[in-house]
């Protein structure tokens, strides 16, 4: 009988983010699709890839003062599950324009980016496809999924690590003005750009057979941390948010942009929590 994986355990991807050849941090990110497939993007949060923090842009990688100027992508390998590839992600070009996209007029405030995934040797691909109304699938209360790499945990070489809330704020309204839902949820450094997704489990045909059903899984948004410190509450970004950014990027230049330094707190109406769950070391 073959291993029993399900499939959001291997559709994660172990993220480390490099300055130069040092690791400043860890982060999850995942593959999304187009409806129909056409297109492939690999998704994660945009304060993983410039560095800093969401709300005050102060840097998260307070060790060295660094920001992240590639990313190294644990993708699964083609020779079969279990098996991983490590591919260099540049976050920038020759000329240091950034080589992700974000959303045209809101970029800076929805934490999410997508960066085109050419094909790759040697990779297999499992993509989630964007199902822009996956919100009126969940209510208050119903259990969800956050499924990465808390404080680079993995099991065995990189499979993911599930952790599990439940719904907190009412999923068909917008969170705070922007299209992001609250969940009640102990995220932890390294979860950044999770899927968060709702699980429909795994159904043997009876106690004793080899045969078995694996679960379905809807995709409902990206996780990018709490709200704050104290707090298990934390911020996804609604799958129709995503698919909107794969959209417009689909065939377009990267949009991204760059942040220099920090900014008040005050003026930015955020609290620096620690929200960006970066794992920085």
């Amino acid at each position: 009988m073959g291993l029993r994986l399900s499939h959001p355990s291997y559709r994660s991807l172990f993220v480390e983010m490099r300055s130069g050849e040092k690791r400043i941090g860890t982060a999850t990110a995942f593959l999304a699709a187009t409806h129909d497939g056409a297109a492939q993007f690999l998704v994660t949060n945009r304060h993983v890839v410039i560095g800093r923090h969401l709300d005050t842009l102060k840097l998260l990688d307070t060790k060295n003062g660094a920001e992240p100027q590639s990313l190294i992508v644990w993708h699964n390998s083609s020779t079969g599950l279990g098996h991983h590839v490590q591919v260099e992600v540049p976050l920038y070009d020759a000329d240091g324009k950034p080589q992700w996209h974000e959303h045209l007029i809101d970029g800076p405030d929805r934490d999410f980016v997508a960066i085109a995934c050419p094909p790759t040797p040697h990779i297999a691909r499992y993509p989630y496809i964007v199902d822009a109304h996956a919100h009126l699938k969940v209510e208050p209360a119903q259990m969800v999924s956050v499924v990465g790499f808390p404080f680079a945990e993995r099991t065995g070489e990189a499979f993911a690590v599930w952790a599990t809330g439940f719904v907190a704020s009412e999923p068909d309204l917008n969170h705070g003005g922007k299209p992001l839902f609250l969940i009640d949820c102990r995220g932890r450094k390294g979860q950044s750009g999770s899927p968060v997704i709702v699980h429909h489990g795994v159904h043997h045909k009876d106690a004793n057979a080899l045969g078995f059903k694996r679960g379905e899984s809807d995709l409902l948004g990206v996780y990018s941390g709490r709200i704050r410190k104290d707090s298990d509450l934390g911020r996804v970004w609604k799958a129709w948010a995503l698919a909107e950014l794969l959209s417009t990027a689909t065939g377009a230049e990267p949009n991204g942009r760059r942040e220099d330094g920090a900014k008040d707190v005050a003026e930015s109406g955020g609290e620096d929590d620690g929200n960006g769950a970066c794992g920085c070391s």
